[in-house]
């Protein structure tokens, strides 16, 4: 019989990092996929992302709505009640032999938690990753602590799962797979992004992603408005803010995003989600991309296109030299994103090494995925380090 691998994904975010393996898993002999759609996916505020996955010729087994009902911590608490027990019900109904989870968010602890209950192993990609400023760290170090199997983007990220506890055997440095887009899609060139964009493309690009700073007092709303300050100071530039996720003070970011982006509709466009064709075609089109999303960390530097990363959180996440850091005043934004388009800093990104590589994850998460001994996964054991 082939072996049941149930992907949970719950927003644009994860789900474009895991659709080339999904894929795979699609593809591969001895394997069958199922699906689970959650969280941001089903929420029309954020985009009704869910039907990319449908686009994108995936069929969805379950989807479980976790009723995210505003931006407060509340809200994000009982959310992760719901969805344990939402995932929960979906997992028992569907019976996979392991479930496939990605990264950090707060649905998909809820998704770990739930296949951790059940008994169903549990297999983890980019574990052993930090980000000091947010609540994701915590929820990424628990996800690792609920798997059996991990897929680590980096050698370091991995000798850092290991040294929680992991089992050796069974902590694998694969890559990002998010970076098999780069060698699977066929992106667009800059003058047809322009059409589809409807922008003016002639000039300065940026795209930007700017999300809530969850242990930050104001959650990064002053944050935002020195980024739009000092963005206005750049007034040839066209830009593309992409979504804001759904952590504890996304309204207000929105809002803030979204009236700049108001005020210049010929150059500047705010979009819920842009699908993983444009989002990349844009990464490897733009000037420079900005913001605090690891997107500017891991794929942006596999395009050679320089990253502002601003604030503290992706502090700890391991970064090349094609990344700028820098504070969250206006002027050091600004100084940064001058830095940033000089001829001299574009010359070292293009000769600088992607940290977390340029693809090809998905084929070794696939392979492993099918051949893991599973009656070895149900019990796990502290890995001492001697």
């Amino acid at each position: 019989m082939a072996r049941k691998i149930c992907v949970i994904t719950g927003s644009r975010a994860d789900y474009g990092h895991l659709m080339p393996v999904m894929r795979a898993i699609q593809e591969a002999r001895g394997l069958d996929l199922l699906t689970i759609a959650c969280g941001q996916h089903l929420d029309p505020r954020f985009g009704n992302t869910w039907e990319a996955i449908e686009t994108d010729r995936f069929s969805i087994d379950a989807k479980v709505d976790i009723g995210l009902s505003d931006d407060t911590s509340l809200a994000m608490a009982e959310a992760v009640g719901r969805g344990i027990i939402g995932l929960a019900e979906a997992l028992h109904r569907m019976q996979p032999d392991i479930v496939l989870v990605l990264g950090d968010r707060f649905e998909i602890f809820a998704a770990g938690s739930a296949a951790l209950l059940l008994s169903i192993p549990l297999a983890h990609i980019h574990g052993g990753e930090i980000t000091e400023a947010s609540f994701d760290d915590a929820m990424r170090h628990s996800l690792t602590k609920m798997a059996a199997v991990h897929f680590a983007a980096t050698e370091p990220y991995a000798t850092r799962i290991k040294q929680m506890g992991e089992n050796p055997r069974f902590v694998f440095h694969t890559g990002a797979p998010g970076l098999d887009h780069l060698v699977r899609t066929d992106l667009l060139e800059r003058v047809d992004l322009g059409h589809e964009l409807k922008l003016d493309l002639t000039g300065h690009f940026f795209l930007i992603t700017y999300h809530p700073v969850t242990l930050q007092a104001d959650l990064g709303q002053a944050a935002a408005k020195a980024l739009t300050d000092a963005l206005s100071c750049f007034g040839d530039a066209s830009m593309v803010f992409t979504g804001v996720n759904s952590d504890p003070g996304y309204t207000k970011i929105r809002r803030i995003i979204e009236n700049f982006a108001s005020l210049d509709p010929k150059r500047r466009k705010s979009v819920h989600s842009m699908g993983q064709r444009l989002y990349l075609s844009a990464m490897k089109s733009a000037d420079a991309v900005i913001g605090n999303s690891s997107s500017g960390l891991i794929e942006a530097p596999a395009f050679c296109v320089p990253t502002v990363n601003i604030g503290d959180r992706q502090k700890g996440r391991l970064q090349g030299l094609s990344v700028i850091n820098c504070g969250e005043q206006e002027d050091d934004i600004k100084a940064a994103l001058y830095s940033a388009l000089s001829k001299d800093f574009r010359e070292i990104c293009i000769d600088a090494q992607p940290p977390y590589g340029r693809g090809g994850a998905s084929k070794k998460i696939v392979e492993l995925l099918g051949t893991l001994p599973i009656q070895e996964l149900s019990i796990k054991g502290f890995h001492d380090i001697m």
